[in-house]
């Protein structure tokens, strides 16, 4: 792969102080987060100034458009950044996502009796300041190829909406504490594939296997092999589910897809988190399938 035009996506700088009473520990961990982040963007820029390509760097929060006319995206941020540049990309862009501020287990276990020191996760970054540069010229050169990682596209009564979930969708009403009422089935080329299922919960999650790692996982669901097609739903909460217990939980195959009625007057369809929703209303069919444009992810060696 010969690139020319790379985009370097970042994750804001911190732009806001922190309370005036903030425990100075915990101050002290901000200010070094501040600066490991900061030291990491300079780092990619510095080793991007060395090689043979034509790039520019961007703060992520600035891009509202799809990202078009560059051959490389890379994020240095977390999981987060990647995410984000994900929903301004189709399947014809590779990216590359750098941790600039990896986790220390040690960190984390010294001061676990105060607060909570985990930094950034990273778990879909295949590079940070320790071999980004390593990494970057296995890609310029083709030695290091992506993997396709398989998105959930959306319809709501039929619209496809413009942007595809990497790791999950949450379908839910806006009040946590609120009753989500729904029905839904699984299907095949229109046709039924399970029993309508009556759902009060509260809410419906779907995943793919890059995101079955994380809240799914967390709720009771399973790991999934991160080359999947598979999508993974399970009903959060179910109330009384009697006779259709075994429905609230399970697999989508590559073929299929979830066919959901909203049965409540208000809810939220949330796209990888909470930053891209769009509202629904009682009445409203939401279709979720793989059927998404795969995106195309250097990932880490131990992922594959």
């Amino acid at each position: 792969m010969v690139t020319k035009r790379l985009l370097l996506l970042l994750k804001p700088f911190r732009v806001s102080a922190p309370p005036s009473h903030t425990h100075p520990p915990i101050l002290h961990f901000l200010d070094s987060r501040h600066k490991v982040h900061h030291d990491s963007v300079n780092f990619c820029q510095e080793i991007l100034q060395k090689k043979s390509v034509q790039w520019k760097a961007v703060q992520c929060n600035s891009l509202s458009q799809p990202i078009n006319d560059v051959d490389l995206v890379v994020t240095v941020g977390g999981d987060g950044t990647l995410l984000q540049a994900s929903h301004l990309m189709d399947d014809k862009i590779p990216v590359l996502g750098v941790n600039s501020d990896p986790t220390s287990i040690d960190e984390v276990e010294r001061f676990s009796s105060e607060f909570d020191a985990t930094r950034s996760t990273g778990h879909l970054c295949a590079a940070s300041v320790e071999n980004f540069e390593q990494v970057l010229d296995g890609i310029l050169e083709g030695q290091i190829v992506p993997s396709h990682l398989t998105r959930i596209m959306i319809s709501i009564n039929t619209l496809h909406l413009s942007t595809y979930a990497l790791n999950d969708i949450l379908v839910a009403h806006p009040c946590p504490a609120s009753l989500s009422r729904f029905s839904f089935r699984i299907t095949k080329d229109v046709q039924p594939c399970s029993p309508l299922v009556n759902c009060r919960s509260s809410g419906l999650r779907v995943s793919t296997a890059a995101g079955s790692t994380a809240a799914m996982h967390s709720a009771g669901g399973f790991p999934m092999p991160i080359l999947s097609q598979d999508l993974q739903y399970m009903v959060r909460e179910p109330i009384s589910p009697g006779s259709v217990s075994d429905f609230m939980h399970g697999l989508i195959k590559h073929d299929q897809a979830i066919r959901t009625t909203w049965c409540s007057k208000r809810g939220v369809i949330y796209i990888d988190g909470s930053h891209v929703n769009h509202t629904i209303q009682d009445g409203d069919i939401i279709e979720m399938s793989s059927k998404a444009p795969s995106l195309r992810v250097f990932l880490p060696h131990h992922l594959l």
